[in-house]
C-alpha cells in the first residue's frame, strides 16, 4: 500500500510540473513602451490637414462616433457603440457594457505627418445592488493598427488626388 501511495504522489507531481511548464511557456512577456509605440505610430508624406481629415474619416468608417477633434492640437477622440451583455442580468442581476475608445494624435514633423493611434476596450458593469466597476484594456494586437493605418493611407491617397 505505501508503494502505491508513493507512486501516486510521484505521478501527480510529474503531472503538476508538466502542466505548470506548459502554462508558463504560453504567456508572452508584456510589450515594452517602445514596442507599443512602434505598432501604434505611422508617418505619412502628406500635410497635417489631409491626414487629420483622413483619420476622422477612417474612424467614422470603422463605426466610431467622433467625440472631439481639434486640428490645432492634433487630438481626435472617438467611441464605438456600446454593446450590452444581458446574460449577466438574468443570472447575477448585473449589466455588463463594453465599448472601444479610440484616440489619435496627429502631428506635423518637417515634411511628414505622424499619427499615433490608441484603441482601448472599456468594460463597465453595474449590479442591482449599486456596485459599479470599470476595466480598461489597451488593444495591443498589431493587426488592428495595421488595418487602421492601411485605411488611413487609402483615405490620404483619395484626398490627395482631389
Amino acid at each position: 500500500m505505501p508503494l502505491l501511495y508513493t507512486s501516486a504522489i510521484i505521478v501527480l507531481t510529474i503531472i503538476a510540473f508538466n502542466l505548470t511548464g506548459c502554462a508558463g511557456g504560453q504567456q508572452k512577456p508584456p510589450m515594452t513602451p517602445l514596442e507599443v509605440q512602434s505598432i501604434q505610430t505611422r508617418e505619412f508624406e502628406s500635410s497635417k490637414k489631409i491626414v487629420f481629415a483622413s483619420v476622422i474619416s477612417v474612424f467614422q468608417d470603422l463605426g466610431y462616433t467622433i467625440k472631439s477633434a481639434d486640428n490645432d492640437t492634433g487630438l481626435i477622440n472617438a467611441e464605438s457603440t456600446t454593446q450590452q451583455d444581458t446574460n449577466w442580468q438574468l443570472f447575477a442581476g448585473m449589466i455588463v457594457m463594453e465599448q472601444t475608445v479610440a484616440t489619435a494624435f496627429v502631428e506635423e514633423i518637417r515634411d511628414r505627418t505622424r499619427v499615433r493611434l490608441n484603441f482601448v476596450t472599456t468594460t463597465q458593469s453595474s449590479s442591482a445592488y449599486g456596485q459599479n466597476s470599470r476595466e480598461d484594456v489597451a488593444i495591443l494586437d498589431a493587426t488592428v493598427y495595421t488595418n487602421a493605418f492601411e485605411r488611413i493611407e487609402n483615405a490620404i491617397f483619395i484626398r490627395s488626388g482631389e
